[in-house]
């Protein structure tokens, strides 16, 4: 499927009985009202859907909401995915207030484009739709219908259907076309299971693509099942991708343990969230002030939840006033950075504000506190202050979860934090980024770290490897740490000595009486030579300290004057450069060598043999071919 193709989804919006699904049937040629209670009451209670075609061959999903203040909820289930809306108003009544309510949801969820219709126009005369427009045009003056274009339609006789549809066409093609190429995102609005076939969810694909065979994961409650079938406007296809209305067939998921609500989406890439912030705007028209912690209805994507806000800067919201809070959530839902919702009040339950998610999975705020009220404020401004925040919080993360944080899309995650590197905000370390200011710091630490093992450790040729990543974040990860420690190194700040890192000025000095048990180490092993016994025994013999061994030993191993074979074995370096030199003679005259024969010409023990030539193995001057060796690359004389 191409990744430019069109995909948008229409939804209508008005009073009851108005005349929308009559609207929708006249368009499409489909009768959405699906339930029994639906076709006898004459009203949707709950969502419909149909294709429809369009003049130029494009095919958009059209969603139909209820009209009636008693399933407003599930209006709000079925626009959260809409693209273009149809705000549907009977000429014979004019605006009503499931109109207004509607409108005011509409902006607040900032749909990009909208058409009104004046429908049931022939039961009217002109001069009245005339004075009906006027006061809709009123009606949506300052929202984002206020230069919106206007249709008249019957959908009994079927005038002016061909000019909506051409409508439709023209604002549809300026919409922007979905990136498909993110995870798979599908909040469910409906949930059935089809004799034969098992459970089926239905919903908008807000973002990615789908695939029969893919597997999913459901949240709640978080099962990984496999898609057995895709369907776009009931006809099965391969792949579905954004912008379109799906079903799913998916195997081996009980319709009980999912409900409207939860979301499909790519496995391990979502996180159900508790707490939000957000910016929340109160409606001019809301009854009273929201204070603190007051409960609230919201509603995001398909599912609906109750939330207490904290409002982080004030003890009172009044009506008509915009602000930063954080919303705490009676349960999880799955929330995106950008994503719009709706809160209604808790009792009576009317629509009274709604806002945009800052930050699905923010820390606990402590209020009235300046620096953390401009912290969110940067975190507002744009996609690159929120990625360079997240960058702080999670000290050290990988592309992927940057993208599960923010909602965007890999490309344009790359894309701003590439931004943030050219400005010297952000650095990429190998599989992770990070913040610049988290870099200096942990630049200091390593530097700090090292000249505090220095002064502990005096006889010490530098602080190991493993030592010194222990000084940063559990979440840096080893080649994060590799390339950082060469960042350092590459500056001139720390050197390489083996397998430890030092200052560049640093030098082991032991004192006199260190020297001497030094010296009497080493004298010890050449006069042992090929014979030295493992570490534990030449210990004993020399009467150190398990504390004052560690510390000699690693000092003789750096300096080179021991050669580690192994933890227990070593060997003085001239007796070492000699077995070198026996090797070299060995392949000189032979192709192959065993163990028993190297033992013979070195005159040491088995174990010692067995050592050494595994060490000549890990250098690669040899290679073992079942028990031989042969010869690899031979250091020269």
């Amino acid at each position: 499927m191409s990744q430019t193709e069109h995909h948008v989804i229409i939804g209508t919006a008005g009073h009851v009985d108005h005349g929308k699904t009559a609207l929708i049937g006249a368009l499409t040629g489909i009768e959405t009202d699906r339930l029994a209670e639906e076709k006898k009451r004459g009203i949707s209670i709950d969502l419909g859907f149909a294709p429809f075609r369009l003049p130029g061959g494009m095919i958009a999903g059209v969603v139909d909401v209820p009209g009636h203040e008693k399933f407003i909820s599930n209006m709000l289930t079925g626009i959260g995915g809409i693209d273009l809306v149809l705000l549907v108003v009977d000429v014979n009544e004019g605006v009503m207030p499931q109109t207004r309510e509607h409108l005011q949801i509409l902006d607040l969820l900032q749909i990009p484009q909208g058409i009104i219709v004046l429908t049931k126009c022939d039961l009217a005369e002109e001069d009245w739709i005339d004075i009906v427009e006027e006061e809709v045009r009123e009606e949506v003056a300052g929202t984002f219908l206020e230069k919106a274009p206007v249709a008249r339609v019957s959908a009994i006789t079927g005038d002016g259907l061909d000019d909506i549809a051409s409508l439709i066409e023209t604002r549809a093609r300026t919409l922007p076309v979905k990136d498909a190429d993110g995870p798979m995102r599908l909040p469910i609005d409906r949930h059935f299971t089809l004799s034969g076939f098992g459970t089926v969810i239905t919903g908008t694909l807000l973002s990615g693509r789908v695939r029969a065979g893919d597997m999913v994961e459901v949240l709640p409650p978080g099962d990984t099942v496999r898609v057995r079938e895709v369907q776009v406007h009931g006809k099965q296809v391969e792949e579905a991708s954004a912008g379109q209305r799906v079903a799913l067939n998916l195997a081996g998921l009980d319709r009980e343990r999912i409900r409207r609500g939860a979301v499909v989406g790519t496995p391990k890439v979502f996180e159900q969230t508790t707490c939000i912030d957000a910016r929340l705007t109160l409606l001019a028209e809301a009854p009273r002030p929201l204070k603190f912690r007051d409960p609230v209805h919201l509603y995001l994507g398909t599912a609906r939840v109750v939330g207490l806000v904290a409002l982080l800067d004030r003890d009172l919201m009044e009506p008509g006033e915009s602000a930063i809070v954080q919303i705490h959530l009676d349960r999880p839902l799955v929330a995106h950075r950008e994503d719009r919702f709706i809160v209604r009040s808790y009792s009576p339950m009317t629509t009274i504000g709604g806002g945009r998610v800052l930050d699905p999975r923010p820390v606990k705020h402590r209020r009235f506190r300046k620096e953390i009220m401009e912290a969110l404020k940067d975190l507002e401004s744009g996609e690159k202050s929120f990625l360079l925040q997240k960058l702080s919080d999670q000290q050290a993360t990988t592309v992927k979860n940057l993208e599960l944080l923010s909602g965007l899309g890999r490309e344009r995650v790359e894309k701003n934090l590439r931004q943030l590197e050219e400005e010297g905000l952000a650095w990429q370390l190998v599989d992770q980024w990070a913040a610049s200011e988290a870099l200096a710091s942990w630049r200091h630490r390593l530097r700090d770290a090292t000249t505090r093992f220095h002064d502990g450790n005096p006889l010490q040729p530098g602080i190991p490897h493993a030592t010194l990543k222990g000084v940063l974040p559990d979440k840096v990860s080893p080649k994060a740490f590799q390339k950082l420690l060469s960042m350092i190194v590459d500056d001139g700040q720390l050197v390489r000595k083996g397998e430890w890192i030092a200052l560049p000025s640093w030098s082991p000095q032991p004192d006199p009486e260190q020297k001497a048990d030094l010296e009497k180490i080493e004298a010890a092993y050449r006069r042992e030579g090929a014979l030295a016994k493992n570490r534990n025994e030449m210990i004993e013999r020399l009467n150190l300290t398990p504390e004052q061994a560690d510390t000699y030993f690693t000092f003789l191993f750096a300096e080179g004057r021991l050669i580690k074979l192994t933890e227990e074995t070593y060997l003085h370096a001239e007796i070492y450069q000699q077995a070198v030199q026996l090797l070299r003679d060995h392949f000189a005259r032979n192709e192959t060598l065993t163990l028993a024969q190297f033992r013979d010409l070195f005159g040491s023990a088995r174990k010692q043999v067995q050592a050494l030539l595994e060490h000549f193995d890990s250098l690669k001057y040899t290679r073992r071919v079942g028990d031989e060796r042969v010869a690899w690359k031979l250091p020269e004389n």
